[in-house]
């Protein structure tokens, strides 16, 4: 299961790296917060389990995911230039994916780099 969520700046980032990868993505059970789902879903055509909002503990649930071995990958594309109010969450969850091992990509050219690897098939075969 591959894990998305993005800050609000990255956006057109998001949909023009999932329109290019569509088909690779396609592979995968895909799960994202909030209005990261809806735009997977809606403007790229993927299907999307969706969680609760970031800002409403969608993080969190997604973390709990991780550290039950049910994420196999986090894409996670973070605003450098932009502090939120539930940046407790975010950080939490970019631990737990480090702790528990779990490949993390917070920019466009990691995610780039995930997504093509070979190795990300062996995670999923893995789980």
């Amino acid at each position: 299961m591959l894990r998305w969520r993005l800050h609000d700046g990255k956006k057109a980032d998001l949909v023009a790296f999932a329109t290019f990868n569509r088909d690779r993505l396609s592979e995968y059970d895909l799960i994202a917060t909030g209005a990261t789902g809806d735009l997977l879903r809606d403007k790229v055509g993927l299907t999307v389990e969706g969680v609760t909002a970031g800002p409403h503990g969608g993080d969190v649930q997604i973390a709990s995911r991780v550290v039950e071995g049910e994420v196999d990958a986090v894409i996670f594309l973070v605003d450098p230039l932009d502090k939120h109010p539930h940046d407790p969450d975010i950080q939490t969850l970019l631990r737990i994916c480090n702790v528990r091992n779990v490949p993390l990509a917070t920019n466009i050219a990691t995610a780039d780099v995930l997504i093509s690897s070979p190795l990300l098939e062996s995670f999923r075969a893995a789980s």
